[in-house]
């Protein structure tokens, strides 16, 4: 499914269908997802349709940018560093790109999307929620709808701490994929409450291709600095 196209093309996957034909001198887009229905009118030449993994937080509208992954707990003792594995939500953006620009033209995924509230009413973020189980090493996936997160995570306080959360912004979020889809971050625990993430622009393994992310798309301009985690992590 994922990939570059020009032209006509098809693909199809369970409840899943993306393709383009052509009547006369124009070209159709047209996308089936778990029974809804998306179709443009395209006018190119010279364009390719891009299809890739994109930052999770657009479904069913754009709401947040913020993604929170609980997981099981684990207990660090103080100066440890532990890299572990987890499962994040995907969603699929359609690109449109030319010589000289790109263009959103299409973001769906499987599945539902929950939400949830990280911190107090009054000085929280909505953030998308996600559970997922803590691998050893890199877990098999459903690749249109789930992907790989390696996390590494440092007790950089002076106590052991607790952690069963974390929260990114999705605006830094760097994806590959290949045969399964990855994104590389990292968590660093300041103290009891407080903890900081980041991304990591690095692919999980070698010869991943890098998706093109929504925010460049959409021409957003986006500082890179990571997310500074106030309300806790357990």
């Amino acid at each position: 499914m994922f990939g570059r196209y020009k032209g006509i093309f098809h693909r199809e996957d369970g409840d899943l269908l993306v393709e383009t034909e052509r009547n006369g001198g124009l070209l159709t887009y047209r996308r089936r997802c778990e029974g809804q229905t998306f179709e443009r009118l395209l006018v190119s030449k010279t364009g390719e349709i891009v299809i890739n993994p994109v930052e999770p937080v657009n479904l069913p509208k754009e709401i947040t940018n913020f993604l929170q992954i609980e997981f099981s707990p684990m207990v660090l003792e103080p100066g440890a560093s532990q890299t572990v594995y987890l499962k994040f939500p995907v969603e699929i953006g359609v690109f449109l790109e030319a010589p000289r620009d790109i263009d959103v033209l299409d973001v769906f995924g499987l599945g539902t999307q929950k939400y949830t509230l990280y911190g107090s009413p009054t000085g929280g973020v909505v953030a998308r929620w996600y559970q997922s189980a803590v691998y050893t090493e890199v877990p098999p996936v459903e690749c249109l709808s789930e992907g790989v997160m390696e996390l590494s995570i440092h007790n950089a306080s002076h106590e052991w701490v607790e952690v069963s959360c974390a929260v990114f912004d999705s605006t830094d979020m760097k994806i590959y994929y290949s045969d399964f889809v990855a994104t590389t971050a990292a968590m660093k625990v300041i103290s009891a409450t407080l903890a900081e993430t980041d991304f990591i622009d690095t692919p999980l393994r070698p010869g991943m291709v890098k998706s093109i992310e929504l925010y460049v798309a959409r021409k957003i301009p986006v500082i890179n600095r990571g997310y500074l985690m106030e309300w806790g992590f357990s």
